[in-house]
Parts: structure tokens; sequence; C-alpha cells
């Protein structure tokens, strides 16, 4: 197992945990452990995790075709926001898992009776939210590059994307809003769903929590961004089918890596 450095001492917020410094060897640490919570119950994580992959084809479908052809993408990277939150009952089996127990697909859902559900609820609406503006954000970016030239169909809009100066401009930018969206949901959410599971605190202590592993923790927390990100990715090939396995492992993966930051 990786050793981790001494903790960073928050004394000075006596309602938030001290955080400890960690390395890219507990990253991959955590991973492992995510695989093998996996493995532990297949069955369940699988049924879970389907959830991810059939909104992502929901929302797309919904887009698809007319004036709103150009929110296919920000709408299927955008549900990446979402991510904490679909991954809860993943956390729970994660810690009874941790307790020795034995787990089925019902600990999964059994969060939902939880009493730091309210405060996950809490949360989920503000991750909402972002995902709101988030595609507000990507329809303002669409209407600066393209503005009086809508695209009424998902081939045309590609060809525009490849092939046009618009295109890149689009896709450059799209990518940096995309991109400082991901920064603030990954540092206000990163450990704040376990820990709000683990201790029922609030959500605003949960998210202090997480930003202060962050900033503790800049290169770990970045190197970690990218493996979500690219873990989603290649889950969405084919058609979002990869999702029921990436979710989970990333699901697992982040319960573990939230005890390895946060001093119990």
């Amino acid at each position: 197992m990786a050793q981790t450095m001494p903790h960073v001492g928050l004394a000075d917020i006596s309602d938030i945990p001290a955080i400890r410094r960690i390395g890219l060897p507990d990253l991959r640490d955590a991973l492992s452990r995510g695989i093998d919570d996996f493995l532990a119950t297949p069955t369940q994580l699988f049924f879970l995790a389907l959830i991810y992959p059939i909104i992502g084809m929901i929302a797309a479908r919904a887009a698809w075709g007319g004036d709103l052809v150009y929110l296919i993408f920000p709408l299927i990277a955008g549900l990446s926001l979402m991510g904490p939150v679909a991954a809860i009952g993943l956390y729970e089996i994660s810690r009874q898992r941790e307790m020795g127990r034995q787990t089925s697909w019902l600990d999964g859902l059994r969060v939902f009776r939880s009493p730091a559900i309210l405060s996950a609820a809490a949360l989920g609406v503000l991750l909402l939210a972002i995902f709101l503006l988030w595609i507000f954000a990507a329809h303002l970016v669409y209407q600066a590059t393209f503005a009086g030239h809508p695209h009424a169909t998902l081939g045309a809009l590609l060809r525009d994307l490849v092939d046009t100066r618009e295109g890149w401009s689009l896709i450059v930018l799209g990518n940096a809003v995309g991109f400082i969206f991901a920064v603030v949901v990954l540092s206000l959410t990163v450990v704040a769903f376990p820990m709000i599971l683990d201790r029922e605190v609030g959500p605003v202590t949960a998210m202090r929590t997480s930003l202060r592993a962050v900033a503790a923790n800049p290169v770990p927390m970045a190197a970690w961004g990218l493996v979500v990100a690219a873990g989603l990715l290649l889950g969405c090939l084919p058609l979002f089918v990869g999702l029921a396995l990436v979710m989970p492992v990333l699901g697992h993966a982040t319960w573990h890596l939230y005890r390895k930051v946060v001093v119990s």
C-alpha cells in the first residue's frame, strides 16, 4: 500500500477534518481498490451504472435534430458533472465492504434511507444548477461562433466543426469553458459526497473540505481529474455501454480516495 505523508492540519476550521497530502501512488491504489469493489459485486454495480448511460442516450436523443442539434455534445459532456450524484450508491457499497460486511445491490439503494440523503440531495441540486449553467454557456459559445448559421442536422454540424474556422473556434472555446466547469465541480465535490455519507455533515462543510483537499494536493487532484475524464471518454464507446464498467470503478475509487485524503 502506498505510504501517505503527514496530514495538513486545519485547526482554524473546527468543523472540517484534517487533510492528508497524497501522491500518485495513492491514486493507483484507490483505483485498484475500486476495481476490487467492482469485481466483488458486479451484478449490482452494473445495474446502478446503467442509469448513467441511459440518461446519456435519452439526452442525446432529445437534442437530435432541429435547432438544438448543437447541444448534443454539451449534454453528453455535461452529464459527467452529475457523476458524483450517480455514484452515491457506490460509495455506500464501498463503505459497507470496508466494514467487512457482505454487500449486494440493495446496499446501493439503501443509501436513500440514510440520514445523510438530505445533505446529498442539496449538493445534487447545486450540481444540477451547474449543469444547467454549463448548457447555457455552451449555447452562448455556439451563438458566438455560428451566429446566424444554425445546423439542422448532426452531419452538417460535424462538417462545419472540422472544415471551418468557426468550427475550430467552437471546439477550442467550448473545451476551454467546459474545462472551467469541470475544475469547479471537481474542486467542490471530489470528497464531498463520500464525506456526507460517512460523517453526515452538511453540504457546506463537505464542499469546504473538498476545496481544502484540492488545495493541499493540486497535482494528484489534477491527475485524478484527468483519470476521470479519460475514463468517462472511453466509457462513452460504444454508445455509452462502457460507462457500465467505468462508472462503478471510478465511484468506488472515489470512496477510497476520500479515505486517503480526509483524516478519520
